[in-house]
């Protein structure tokens, strides 16, 4: 089974949405990470959902964990406030393509062996393995890999 038959469409961001509403989407559709694509799909970026949380926590708190402590649920509650009025483009930094990128050809053990290389619950699927103007096919997660890939169980 090849990459291609494997991945799912998700919803995708450019580099100008909302932050706040890239947000929003990782919740509604349950999604690890976010895909930053180009108006023509062109993939940008792979934005973790990790580093959505890091833009949402001060930076002190990020410099010393301990700081956490001092922040009650009611603050915590708050936090997604320092998303407001930002853009994706302004949370990318460089370290961004942390989940793997495969070739829409890859097979099912290229996609697994991606995603353990990169400790990573998904892998990103391409027209072509390369970044660079690489148009985006959809995503295989470990529980669609899993999914499509384990025998039926029977008792």
């Amino acid at each position: 089974m090849r990459a291609r038959e494997l991945a799912v469409d998700v919803p995708t961001v450019t580099p100008d949405s909302s932050a706040m509403e890239a947000a929003r989407l990782m919740v509604e559709h349950r999604l690890p990470g976010l895909i930053v694509v180009d108006e023509h799909r062109r993939l940008q970026a792979v934005l973790p959902g990790a580093q959505l949380v890091r833009c949402a926590i001060p930076y002190a708190v990020q410099a010393d964990p301990i700081l956490a402590r001092v922040y009650d649920e009611t603050h915590a509650d708050r936090l997604c406030a320092e998303l407001a009025g930002k853009t994706i483009a302004e949370l990318l930094t460089t370290k961004q393509n942390l989940s793997p990128i495969v070739d829409g050809d890859a097979t099912a053990m290229e996609v697994a062996s991606a995603m353990v290389r990169a400790n990573s619950s998904f892998a990103v699927v391409c027209n072509k393995r390369r970044h660079e103007d690489a148009f985006f096919i959809g995503v295989v997660t470990v529980a669609r890999l899993f999914d499509r890939l384990l025998p039926v169980v029977r008792d």
